[in-house]
């Protein structure tokens, strides 16, 4: 979610020049078809001054492999499923999310869940050190700066040696966002390319399609959705995301707690941007957002936790659901009703 902003180069800028991808375009379109609601920048192809301008990074990004394998995967599932668009869209988003970042997710837990059961060997580990480092540095008469020092360099080696004996550095924690970023961008490009035109296979009957491929009050996947009802639709997940995410977070630390800001700043700066590019692309945010609020749901679920076999910690509960919605109805309905 916090990559989201990587979206600004779906917005014109301009420094750049646009020139339009095909002279029909400039044209009404023949036998009196609907013209696209999207603005100019949308229908263009956006291309530096020199080459290499502002724009060159993002038209290399846009004409790259993963972005034309992004585009390969939705041009399968559309053909091999006989999906209109929006169907398409909605069947790859949650194909990707289940086969790529459930279990990525259920990776993450796993390590952090270990990472967890540590702590109280960490502390006492601590504790130890602490008193044999005071001792050590009353007989050879260490300063205070030096004895620092030596408690934190034996410290980082102790808790390394713990790390790589339970296989659980953090840092194996953070694999899905290396991977579940790159996606998201990947697949924007995508259909970001597909709605404008400019994509490398059958890019303009692909347009073609998009524009009556839609459903409900978006019919035209490649126009802006006037109603805001899908932008507002995915900074409210995203929110709830994040809510849901810090009502499980106890004794937060300044760094968390200004975190959780920042991505709730995000979220909400998510609703006038997706208000800004092709509704195939609000959808597929929305699908996403969607299917990251159920993974977070469901691998709170102990039963799927086992089944992933993810260690039990001491802040594993028996019914996380419930311990959720009175968290929720704490933080928000019964602090809101005593302050009327």
């Amino acid at each position: 979610m916090l990559c989201r902003l990587s979206v600004r180069w779906l917005r014109p800028r301009p420094a750049l020049q646009v020139r339009v991808l095909d002279p029909s375009l400039a044209r009404a379109p023949a036998g009196g078809a609907k013209s696209s609601a999207l603005p100019v920048w949308a229908v263009a192809s956006v291309s530096a001054v020199g080459p290499s301008g502002a724009g060159g990074w993002y038209e290399a990004l846009a004409t790259s492999a993963p972005v034309q394998g992004a585009e390969d995967v939705l041009l399968f599932a559309h053909t091999a499923s006989g999906l209109p668009w929006w169907g398409s869209i909605l069947l790859t988003t949650v194909a990707l999310r289940g086969a790529v970042t459930l279990p990525l997710a259920a990776y993450q837990h796993y390590i952090l869940a270990k990472v967890e059961n540590l702590q109280p060997e960490i502390k006492n580990i601590a504790r130890h050190l602490n008193q044999e480092v005071a001792v050590r540095a009353q007989q050879l008469g260490w300063s205070k700066r030096v004895a620092r020092l030596t408690y934190l360099k034996t410290m980082r080696r102790l808790v390394s040696e713990l790390y790589v004996r339970d296989n659980c550095h953090p840092f194996k924690a953070t694999v899905l966002v290396w991977i579940q970023l790159p996606m998201w961008i990947f697949m924007s490009i995508a259909l970001r390319n597909f709605s404008t035109g400019a994509a490398h296979s059958e890019g303009f009957s692909v347009q073609e399609q998009l524009t009556t491929g839609g459903v409900l009050w978006f019919h035209d996947l490649t126009a802006l959705d006037s109603t805001w009802i899908l932008p507002v639709s995915v900074g409210v997940i995203n929110l709830l995301i994040v809510e849901i995410f810090a009502l499980q977070k106890l004794g937060k630390s300044r760094f968390q707690m200004c975190m959780t800001y920042f991505v709730r700043a995000v979220s909400v700066l998510m609703i006038p941007i997706a208000a800004t590019v092709p509704s195939s692309i609000v959808l597929y945010w929305l699908c996403s957002s969607f299917m990251g609020l159920s993974q977070n749901l469901l691998l709170r679920s102990p039963r799927f936790r086992q089944l992933c076999r993810i260690p039990l910690t001491k802040l594993d509960s028996d019914t996380p659901y419930k311990d959720l919605l009175a968290a929720f109805h704490s933080k928000f309905i019964s602090r809101k009703s005593r302050t009327f």
